[in-house]
């Protein structure tokens, strides 16, 4: 028997009695996929976006076999160096040269005072005139006593004179030769006072002891000079400084830690602290055979191969001490531009391309001349460096070079 149709109609469920299904989370859905795809693009093709850098090919240090064993540093000095002062006291009364100027050797640089020398010299040369005068008389006496003599002697021999009237004038010829061999002596003690006060005259005359160049004028006329420094005074001791500019040589302080690697003779490369791209060929003349308790160091002369105008006393420089080098050493040697050298966690590094990336790699810093570095180790000839790009670099980032 068949159910009853109201029944089946009772158990049917109506559409318009389901619960309404809310559209608002599908759309959430559909939006949050397409953050999520849209990131994914944005990381992918962002994070691969090329920085733009500028590069430099690595170059092989052209090398003879030598290689920079020590650096060090020092001064431009010189071996004849000297203040030029007065040998008496005095007021100086003029000065004849200025800073910069070329003296030969015996220039006369100033003058002092000399009017109480030039009074005792004409008092000296009156005395002289007065004992050789007192020389005359003496002998024009001597001559006549000596006739006096000759006659006496003659008469005494034919019983006429006596003996006494004998030793009378013997005595007096006697007397009178002694007297004149003691005003020949006043006579060469006079001239010899002439000569001293001659000798001070010309002591007022100050004169270049060498050939140089004045670096200092140290007095002004009207100040009063002595070789002597008097404390507490406004005595000058010097008159002006003279260097010889064909003396100049480097005198640098080596550690004792390193001096073994100095040798006489021994090729030095200077560079001047006022020219740092011109290098100076030069030679290690001494080492003095002494150390520097308080320094620890022994001082080493270096001589330059040929002098410049250029180079003036105590100039600060660098000294670079050269020795052979192994070719397994020179083989590592490579020359890039100093841009390409950053500083790192307190090291030298460099910014290398390796297929399009960057690699960060330490480098040895040898030295450095100018725009150029030389590097003992750290990088290859032929590869290439950044020499320029943003300072956000970073370790496998992509790159591109800048035209």
């Amino acid at each position: 028997m068949s159910p009853d149709k109201t029944t089946l109609d009772g158990l049917k469920i109506q559409r318009s009695d389901r619960p309404a299904r809310s559209a608002r989370p599908a759309l959430w859905g559909t939006v949050i996929v397409l953050l999520l795809l849209g990131a994914g693009a944005a990381w992918r093709f962002g994070g691969t976006r090329a920085v733009l850098v500028r590069t430099a090919t690595v170059q092989a240090a052209s090398r003879t076999g030598t290689a920079t064993l020590l650096n060090a540093s020092g001064y431009v000095t010189a071996r004849r160096a000297a203040t030029v002062s007065s040998k008496v006291t005095g007021r100086v009364v003029e000065v004849l040269i200025e800073e910069g100027t070329k003296v030969p050797e015996g220039q006369v640089l100033a003058r002092i005072d000399a009017t109480n020398v030039e009074t005792n010299l004409r008092l000296a040369e009156s005395q002289v005139a007065s004992a050789r005068a007192a020389t005359g008389e003496t002998a024009a006496g001597l001559e006549q006593a000596r006739r006096t003599l000759r006659r006496i002697t003659e008469l005494a021999a034919r019983k006429v004179a006596t003996d006494a009237e004998l030793d009378n004038a013997q005595a007096d010829v006697a007397m009178l030769e002694a007297r004149l061999e003691r005003q020949k002596a006043e006579v060469v003690v006079a001239e010899r006072g002439v000569g001293l006060w001659r000798q001070q005259l010309d002591d007022t005359v100050i004169r270049a002891p060498f050939a140089g160049v004045v670096t200092s004028k140290n007095a002004q006329p009207g100040e009063m000079i002595s070789p002597m420094s008097a404390g507490g005074s406004f005595t000058r001791t010097g008159i002006c400084t003279i260097v010889d500019m064909s003396s100049l040589e480097v005198e640098v302080d080596v550690s004792e830690s390193y001096i073994n690697r100095v040798a006489p003779g021994q090729p030095v490369v200077v560079t001047l602290d006022s020219y740092p791209d011109w290098h100076i060929p030069s030679k290690v003349i001494a080492i003095i055979p002494t150390a520097d308790r308080q320094k620890a160091t022994v001082r080493v002369r270096v001589g330059f191969d040929a002098l410049d105008p250029r180079m003036l006393p105590d100039m600060g420089l660098k000294v670079a001490f050269q020795g052979t080098e192994s070719a397994e050493a020179a083989s590592r040697t490579v020359r890039v531009p100093k841009s390409a050298i950053r500083r790192s966690d307190g090291r030298d590094t460099a910014w290398v391309v390796v297929r399009d990336r960057l690699e960060r790699r330490a480098v040895a810093v040898e030295a450095t001349r100018g725009d150029e570095v030389t590097l003992a180790g750290g990088l290859a000839p032929g590869e290439r460096v950044v020499t320029e790009g943003p300072d956000s670099l970073a370790e496998g980032t992509s790159v591109a070079e800048r035209p």
